[in-house]
Formats: C-alpha cells, structure tokens, sequence
C-alpha cells in the first residue's frame, strides 16, 4: 500500500513533538489526565473487545484539550497495519492532534456503533477536546466515520470527516436525515472498481446536507473540488484520485489541514 522503505514507514509512524501555546484555562484538562502509556504499547479494548491504538504527540501536556482524529481500518486489516499503511502518525501529532486507530470489526450498524464510542473512551483518559473530534479512514474505514457522523446517538459528536475509498453509497446514508452542517472531504479514485463512483455520489449527497448549491464548485490547487455556496461550517469536497481501491491516497497533509480548519 506505499512506497515508501522501512526506515520512512517507521519515521512516519513515530509521533512528533507539537509546539503549544497558552490556552484558556477552561480549555485546559484539569486535574491533568496522565499518559497512557500501556494503550500506546498494546492497545485499549472497546466495550465489545475492539482494540484500538493512541497516539500523542512526542511532548504530550497532560493538561492541554487535544483534538482527537479517529482512524478507521479497512476490511481484514488491523490498527498497526493502518498506521503503517497511512504513514499519518508523524504529521498529525505535529499539528497537535491526538490519533486512535482502530482494528477493522465486521462492517455492520452495530460494529459502527461499538467504534463510534472510541472517541469518547479516549476522552476518558487522555487529554481530548470533545468538541473537536475528527473521523477518517480506508474502505470499510471510510464507511465507519461516514454512518457514525450520521447515526442519531452520535450526532453533534463528530467535528468533521474525511473518508476514502467508502463502500457506502448516497442511497445508504439517505436512510438518515441529515445532520447539521458537518464538514467532509470525501476521497475517492477514479479507478476504484470495488465501489465504483461511490464517493462521487456521496459527495453530492453531502453537499446538499451542507446546503451547498451541488451545481457550482471550484477546483482547488490541491486538485479536490470545492462545492460553493454552503452553509457556515458546511464545508465539502470531493478530492479524486486514480489509484486502485486498496492504496490510501496520497494526501494526508491536505486532510490535516481540513481538520485544522475545523477545529473549534
């Protein structure tokens, strides 16, 4: 699924230091919750025995409200594979984000459900703004962060989303009203024969959630298109690609910085 050699693989998965700054003391987690160092080593479980992996900047602050990314695997892969494969790690505990991947469950409502509740158990021994958590993934992961943006019990829950590859299409996710404005960039190929013009229809679906006008859209330098017109915090794009299904695309800067844009 890369390119890359093993010592860049293995420089990419190593969390980086963030440079803080001073922040509102009611943004600040107080008492301070402490690294979890054993989670960072083996693994947490959910609730139903989903592991799932944390990653924190390399000078975490105990004490510092974190915003928090949601890794989702792709079918038959595990967390380590995932991190391995997205070579994510480095770059986003850079810009201060706290990372969870998570092993694949059989897709399902209810395997969506279970790792929907990561964020929250997350939140719960490190230091996780809860208003700022983010969700993306591969495949079977893509489909996970767009069904949890939508399930009732999690609405509000989510800050923004950034699948590729989803095997859900626009008919699926018209089973749910829609939420309230909710940025997504939604990443898929061109070449992708497993779920073929899957995320071209979910972009569109996602757009007229956002209240964008679905006709007018600009080309952006990162070559995603940018709908126009949507509601505030209704930010979509649809970024194509051209590689086959299985490879995670090349843009991980270009999804950290749309999270960073919506941080809160």
């Amino acid at each position: 699924m890369s390119g890359c050699t093993d010592d860049q693989v293995n420089l990419e998965t190593q969390p980086d230091k963030f440079a803080y700054v001073k922040r509102d003391a009611t943004l600040r987690c107080d008492p301070p919750l402490k690294l979890e160092a054993a989670a960072i080593r083996d693994g947490e479980r959910t609730a139903k025995g989903v592991r799932y992996f944390v990653r924190v900047p390399a000078n975490y602050d105990p004490t510092f409200r974190h915003a928090l990314i949601v890794v989702f695997a792709a079918a038959a892969t595990s967390a380590l594979q995932t991190e391995r494969s997205m070579g994510f790690t480095r770059s986003a505990t850079r810009a201060g984000f706290i990372l969870a991947f998570a092993d694949h469950a059989r897709l399902g409502l209810p395997a969506a459900r279970e790792l929907a509740t990561i964020a929250k158990r997350v939140g719960e021994k490190w230091c996780v703004d809860p208003q700022n958590v983010f969700l993306t993934g591969h495949s079977d992961g893509g489909t996970v962060a767009q069904i949890a943006a939508v399930l009732p019990e999690f609405r509000g829950d989510v800050r923004a989303i950034a699948p590729s590859a989803a095997g859900v299409t626009a008919t699926d996710l018209s089973a749910y009203s829609c939420p309230q404005p909710l940025p997504a960039m939604i990443m898929h190929s061109k070449n992708d024969t497993v779920f073929p013009d899957f995320g071209r229809q979910t972009g569109h679906w996602w757009a007229q959630c956002n209240r964008c006008d679905v006709n007018r859209f600009t080309t952006m330098a990162n070559g995603c298109i940018a709908y126009e017109g949507c509601a505030a915090r209704g930010q979509t794009w649809y970024c194509e690609g051209d590689g086959a299904h299985h490879f995670w695309p090349n843009r991980n800067q270009t999804v950290i910085e749309f999270f960073r844009q919506g941080i809160h």
